[in-house]
């Protein structure tokens, strides 16, 4: 199994904090952007597979993170 950056680190910290599933955020994700986003995309940046731009951002800004990716 892949491991998680420490961006993906920090998005499954903050989505156990407001108590919301990667689900949630895929969905949220796709509201925002138009753009496809799932649970198995999402985990593909989370371990650092793929960071496109649009959906990180929207992610970072969902979430409230301050950081941008490795």
């Amino acid at each position: 199994m892949a491991q998680l950056t420490a961006y993906g680190k920090d998005v499954k910290k903050r989505l156990i904090d407001i108590g919301q599933s990667q689900e949630w955020l895929a969905g949220q994700v796709r509201e925002k952007t138009g753009l496809f986003c799932d649970t198995a995309y999402l985990y593909k940046i989370l371990i650092g597979e793929r960071n496109p731009p649009s959906i990180v951002s929207a992610i970072n800004e969902i979430l409230e993170l301050g950081k941008e990716t490795e």
